[in-house]
């Protein structure tokens, strides 16, 4: 939590030292000094400091940081406003010019299509989360994070990284106002009788994912192939079925990745299968495309959601196997 000036959505301000001077929230003693400068920077769930903070301070409002909270909370507007383009309606999601885009005009509508496109519920009727509505017509959705994932913030009308239009995303890096918080505005309510965050839906997790909500990790370096992979590439001695059998060795091991929802050490695994089928492919003991396409398909079935990450990481180990044919013996020329 953290102190909102009395009657407005932003931050209390910083003391008189912060304010006349430029630094990193980081290198700032007025955090661990028990003042609230730097906004979300100085979030705290110390009791005695939130006692002193609000006991001195009562009309201040509440404001939750939103990665430390564990929370992902879908900002939905109700703002007045023509579309944007038709590609930033809902990012990565084609609407074609004979698609009727009559009514169309906040937030609410592009959740809801997006959610209709997937099969799901519209987290604005999601009636198992706190839901919270804003002075504006707005409504807050409020989620847990799952996965220790450490999703990224988004505005709804950005050019870059961006879920739907008018559709923002509170996550790490922003706050939220907390619900029965009162601004000169309006008070921000509750709806329905959910008083807690529900987790944080599979659909929508795979939707922030494939919108740029979570930070990139590094691609893994192609290593070489484990002893045991010659087990793939002896096996590969000509002919169809045999080919089917290598490639289904190679496999393997990416598809148990599925069994497991998180963890697994699915990006090592998908680049060293990635890695193996270059050598193989390099050695012509398997057709390139049959292989790739086989990888990629399994890859997505194992990790739905992650297809721009499954294909960086393919493209990558690929790449390197393809520099270092594997043969039958086990040798590299």
């Amino acid at each position: 939590m953290h102190p909102l000036a009395p009657g407005r959505k932003t931050p209390a301000a910083n003391c008189s030292d912060c304010r006349a001077s430029t630094h990193a929230p980081t290198n700032c003693p007025c955090p661990r000094a028990g003042r609230w400068c730097h906004s979300f920077h100085a979030a705290t769930l110390n009791q005695d400091r939130i006692q002193q903070w609000w006991g001195q301070h009562p009309e201040f409002g509440i404001g939750v940081s939103c990665g430390p909270a564990g929370v992902v909370v879908i900002d939905i507007d109700a703002h007045g406003a023509e579309p944007p383009a038709r590609d930033r309606i809902l990012p990565g999601i084609p609407i074609g010019d004979q698609v009727d885009l009559s009514g169309l005009a906040n937030g609410f509508h592009t959740l809801a299509v997006l959610a209709a496109l997937r099969g799901q519920q519209s987290p604005a009727d999601d009636t198992t989360t706190l839901r919270v509505r804003t002075p504006s017509g707005g409504l807050h959705v409020w989620y847990r994070a799952t996965g220790n994932r450490q999703w990224k913030s988004s505005a709804g009308s950005s050019p870059g990284r961006a879920l739907a239009w008018q559709v923002d995303i509170r996550a790490h890096g922003s706050y939220i106002i907390a619900p029965g918080t009162t601004t000169q505005h309006g008070t921000y309510t509750p709806v329905g009788e959910a008083s807690e965050p529900a987790a944080l839906p599979l659909w929508l997790a795979q939707e922030l994912d494939r919108t740029g909500h979570l930070p990139t990790p590094a691609i893994p370096a192609p290593r070489p192939v484990p002893p045991r992979a010659q087990q793939a590439v002896l096996a590969a001695g000509g002919g169809r079925s045999q080919a089917e059998r290598t490639l289904a060795t190679v496999l393997a091991p990416v598809e148990a990745c599925g069994q497991v929802a998180q963890g697994a050490g699915f990006s090592d695994t998908l680049n060293r299968a990635a890695y193996t089928l270059g050598g193989l492919i390099a050695s012509g003991r398997l057709p390139q495309q049959e292989a790739e396409q086989a990888l990629k398909a399994t890859a997505a079935a194992a990790r739905p959601g992650q297809e721009l990450r499954i294909e960086q990481i393919i493209r990558s180990g690929l790449a390197a196997g393809l520099q270092r044919p594997l043969h039958a013996t086990g040798r590299r020329p």
